[in-house]
């Protein structure tokens, strides 16, 4: 069974180019481009892995991966966090959310960022 992925960005080009990626190693992929809409995927998806951005319209980042973490079909949902925000910018109550990973958008390909969500799904 291929993982599901829920890529919530509301870069367009960036979530395509990871869409891409994933697609292209059988990975099932749905996209939403703000917050609200992430929140609402992430509920019917039940996705294995969440790349989350965190500067979004209608909910930031951190207040979805607040809303998911207090229900029972989100509590347990491996979270990246995908910013352009420096590692010291990113708020504590983020990182104590349980997030699996931090990446900075401009520092990895799509490539690496597969490697990793790989990585973390076993």
């Amino acid at each position: 069974m291929a993982f599901k992925v829920a890529i919530i960005e509301d870069d367009q080009t960036i979530s395509q180019m990871y869409r891409f990626k994933f697609e292209a190693e059988g990975y099932k992929v749905e996209t939403a481009e703000n917050g609200k809409l992430g929140l609402e995927l992430i509920q019917s998806l039940k996705p294995d892995i969440v790349l989350l951005d965190l500067m979004m319209p209608e909910m930031t980042g951190d207040q979805v991966l607040q809303e998911m973490r207090k229900s029972s079909w989100g509590k347990d949902i491996k979270v990246i966090i995908l910013t352009n925000m420096g590692e010291q910018e990113i708020p504590d109550s983020v990182k104590s959310m349980g997030v699996t990973a931090v990446v900075l958008k401009a520092n990895m390909t799509p490539r690496q960022v597969f490697e990793l969500v790989k990585k973390h799904l076993g």
